[in-house]
């Protein structure tokens, strides 16, 4: 396996991260994850415009423009010859000195490899059960608008979901509000309406989420942006998740009720697979 690291294209094992870099000490970084199809990154320009503005927000300085870095992308997939992956680009404060302050810090250090698609159901099509998590995520600031690499959270709701049965968790803000999942963004069909929770709620403004809404757009389909409950989600007429690496996944049991299948999520996977096969 052939990965960049700061301007160069490795072997993995040679591909070394000083014990001091910031991004392993404090989780002092960003990330990006998104498919590559076809040979192709899918909205990868979208997803670094989020990561260059997560950067100035963490005073961050970005190495590369993002016409560099999707330049070096498409000689990472040739090198690795694979043409349908998953990449993930990592950016880090860089190697620093023990303690908070970054004001020693070096310079930023800018990783990306890719990784094989996960493995889908040989039956039928890729399905989750949901649980609700006893995590809560702020429900307010501008931190929750950028991928950073500190997600001890959703690595614990991801545990509590696998200790209770689960494929993935509902995370609810500190107001007790549906806020999103353990990885993804979360939608219900409500009364024919496409709904999902407004960002500025400790919402990540996914990728994947502005493209449903665009295929909604394209349908003809209304959508919603509300505030919603957990126990008010129960009355939904269908939930799916959508995250940039399995597009989207239906969810069929939330916390332990079925949930009702609506055609309208059928009709937007379908979309969302077109989008992706032909960007």
């Amino acid at each position: 396996m052939v990965v960049f690291l700061n301007g160069k294209l490795m072997p993995a094992a040679e591909a070394m991260v000083p014990v001091n870099d910031r991004g392993f000490m404090y989780g002092d970084g960003l990330f990006e994850t998104t498919r590559i199809v076809n040979g192709r990154p899918f909205r990868l320009a979208q997803h670094l415009e989020r990561m260059v503005r997560g950067a100035d927000y963490l005073k961050i300085r970005m190495p590369f423009t993002p016409k560099e870095i999707q330049k070096f992308t498409a000689q990472l997939v040739e090198a690795n010859a694979m043409p349908d992956a998953v990449l993930r680009v990592t950016l880090t404060r860089g190697a620093g000195e023990r303690g908070y302050s970054p004001s020693a810090a070096g310079e930023p250090t800018l990783v990306m490899s890719l990784h094989p698609l996960p493995k889908l159901p040989e039956e039928g099509p890729l399905q989750w059960s949901m649980i609700t998590s006893s995590y809560h995520i702020p429900a307010s600031g501008a931190i929750s608008s950028f991928k950073t690499t500190s997600k001890i959270l959703n690595v614990f709701a991801r545990i509590e979901a696998s200790e209770r049965g689960a494929d993935e968790a509902l995370l609810l803000n500190t107001n007790g509000e549906v806020a999103e999942t353990a990885g993804g963004n979360i939608f219900w069909v409500y009364q024919n309406t496409i709904c999902t929770v407004p960002t500025g709620r400790g919402v990540l403004p996914g990728i994947t989420r502005a493209v449903v809404l665009e295929i909604c757009q394209a349908l003809g389909l209304e959508t919603n942006k509300r505030v919603i409950k957990p126990q008010h989600l129960r009355n939904a007429e269908g939930i799916f998740i959508t995250q940039s690496v399995l597009g989207i996944v239906p969810v069929v049991a939330f916390d332990g009720e079925h949930v009702v299948p609506s055609p309208l999520v059928d009709q937007i996977a379908t979309a969302y697979n077109d989008v992706l096969q032909r960007e």
